[in-house]
């Protein structure tokens, strides 16, 4: 099976993990398959009442932890100064001028890079909507916009092993130069053993079912945490970051 391959970077990103519409609006440490297979749903057109999700059950997502980011929760309100008739409901009932309170927490600076892995067919026609978007992605809420480059590669014969070989690596180098360096990697399946590496074995409640706005429902899956040692030579500079990405992805072009 060949992939393709993602860079889910920007100011703020939000990954929706236990909270629907309460009043703390919590993020997953990194993103989830539904805020991924959404992304890959909006960008082929299929609106949340589409029953359209078992297509990308063939699909793996390989997630590599480039900077987790930092914690950020913001103090939001909706709402209040309004008319009753315009006013949102409290979580008590009442609409009577007051104000919606949330606190939204969103992850900063943090960088993801995502191995799609799936039957070419598939993975062809979903690099081709990234590529022209029918809505065009963010980073788990609509403000969240993605920096670019978003799509590294629309075609890959083996992603993972991008990811751990060749992908630059949005960290900069570390003064003493060491010959690799620590990085997280996410799983759906049990890697391949590899010698003095640990496998923490996670769950998430976050395989979609459905979208639907009334009948959204999600299963649970594992998830594998890996930390692999990375060629220091992946890292970069923050300065040069963006030049050794687009030079990555034009190798694709040229090839």
């Amino acid at each position: 099976m060949s992939g393709l391959l993602l860079r889910l970077a920007g100011p703020l990103q939000s990954w929706g993990e236990r909270s629907a519409f309460t009043p703390v609006r919590d993020s997953a440490p990194f993103p989830t398959r539904s805020a991924l297979t959404g992304i890959l749903a909006a960008a082929e057109g299929h609106a949340r009442n589409d029953d359209a999700l078992d297509a990308y059950d063939r699909l793996q997502f390989t997630v590599r932890v480039d900077r987790p980011g930092v914690l950020l929760v913001d103090y939001h309100t909706a709402g209040g100064g309004f008319p009753k008739a315009q006013t949102p409901a409290t979580s008590g009932g009442s609409n009577k001028g007051a104000a919606v309170i949330t606190r939204r927490h969103y992850l900063a600076d943090a960088v993801f890079t995502i191995a799609v892995t799936g039957p070419e067919n598939d993975t062809a026609r979903i690099a081709h909507a990234l590529q022209h978007p029918h809505w065009s992605p963010y980073l788990g809420r609509r403000s969240c916009v993605p920096d670019e480059p978003f799509l590294l590669r629309a075609h890959v014969a083996d992603p993972v092993n991008e990811l751990r070989h060749r992908v630059p690596l949005s960290r900069e180098p570390a003064r003493s130069a060491p010959e690799t360096v620590p990085v997280t990697f996410l799983y759906e399946q049990a890697p391949a053993a590899v010698p003095d590496t640990e496998v923490d074995t996670l769950t998430a409640n976050d395989y979609p079912v459905s979208f639907a706005q009334h009948r959204r429902s999600y299963r649970t899956r594992r998830i594998y945490r890996v930390e692999h040692r990375l060629a220091h030579a992946l890292t970069c500079p923050s300065r040069q970051l963006t030049d050794q990405l687009i030079a990555y992805c034009l190798e694709e072009n040229a090839a």
